[in-house]
């Protein structure tokens, strides 16, 4: 397997054999294939480890092979949008794009004392896996590529003192975008986002079943993520899409509804219920039984002993 580390666009441009970036620091290209050369990638056999140390967004159509996240494959005809964080690695096998595509890569000092340097934390399809790609109707493709060809404009327009706020300006455009377009993916895709939801809880339950919550602990968002396949970002966002609640938030409801059930128990002593269900202080347990279910866990005993 080929390994190919950028720790600059420069690099970067310098390894496809680009145009130097009219930025070391941004750069946005527009590449349009023949079909003959597209034809001579199919018939390669490559595998590529890839891992830059920049912000990277591309607008593609991947008409063959696929992309790996650790043990997860992304494979998809349609337009589709990657989002990439710094340090980020994937693997590319055998892939062939369609004839046109866009690509801008931009590092975090680009940004640095900008509005979308707090914004960009808030956008959690930069941590998804490629496997959560966001999939474009044509419609959205259009638009998409509106601002992609606006950006480039910009980009080649002999830069100035305002050119850096104008491409800014117009990548918060695009951003915005697709946190829109994501959330009409995930609200498309509810059947699938039930099935996650679903698994989700059984994977809880096993967790249980098997003692393993006083042996490892309360199970994190990241552990649970790793069993479905999903980055912790892309889970929790699907599961607020299903349920309202972020993943932590589902975590902490369904302990609260196994701890209802252990403090009924005949001569069931608060502490004992934390330590069952993973929790290491029992005043942790104690707040946050309160805090889901407006009562303290004695409270909700004599309640419950009075019905």
């Amino acid at each position: 397997m080929k390994e190919i580390n950028f720790s600059n666009i420069i690099e970067m441009h310098d390894y496809y054999n680009l145009p130097a970036p009219e930025n070391p620091l941004f750069s946005i290209t527009h590449l349009i294939v023949k079909k003959d050369e597209i034809a001579k990638c199919e018939e390669s056999d490559e595998q590529i480890s890839s891992v830059n140390n920049f912000y990277s967004i591309s607008l593609k159509n991947i008409i063959s092979g696929e992309i790996l996240y650790g043990q997860t494959k992304y494979d998809c005809t349609k337009g589709t949008m990657l989002f990439t964080s710094p340090n980020q690695k994937m693997i590319f096998k055998n892939i062939v794009i369609s004839s046109e595509s866009y690509h801008i890569a931009f590092h975090e000092d680009y940004i640095n004392g900008s509005d979308i340097k707090n914004k960009i934390r808030k956008y959690n399809f930069f941590n998804y896996n490629v496997n959560e790609a966001l999939h474009l109707s044509p419609k959205e493709e259009k638009i998409i590529k509106l601002i992609f060809k606006g950006i480039e404009a910009e980009y080649h327009n002999n830069q100035d003192e305002f050119s850096k706020d104008i491409i800014i300006n117009h990548l918060e455009t695009l951003l915005k975008y697709a946190d829109r377009f994501y959330k009409r993916q995930f609200l498309n895709r509810k059947e699938i986002i039930s099935d996650l939801y679903a698994k989700f809880k059984s994977i809880l339950i096993d967790f249980i079943d098997k003692g393993e919550l006083e042996r490892t602990g309360v199970p994190t968002v990241e552990y649970l993520a790793n069993k479905l396949n999903y980055s912790p970002r892309y889970l929790s966002d699907a599961l607020k899409t299903e349920t309202g609640k972020t993943a932590l938030e589902n975590i902490h409801l369904f302990l609260i509804d196994e701890a209802k059930n252990l403090l009924l128990a005949p001569n069931a002593s608060i502490s004992e219920t934390a330590y069952k269900l993973g929790f290491e202080y029992p005043q942790y347990f104690s707040r946050l039984f309160k805090k889901k279910t407006g009562m303290s866990p004695k409270e909700y005993i004599e309640t419950a002993s009075l019905n």
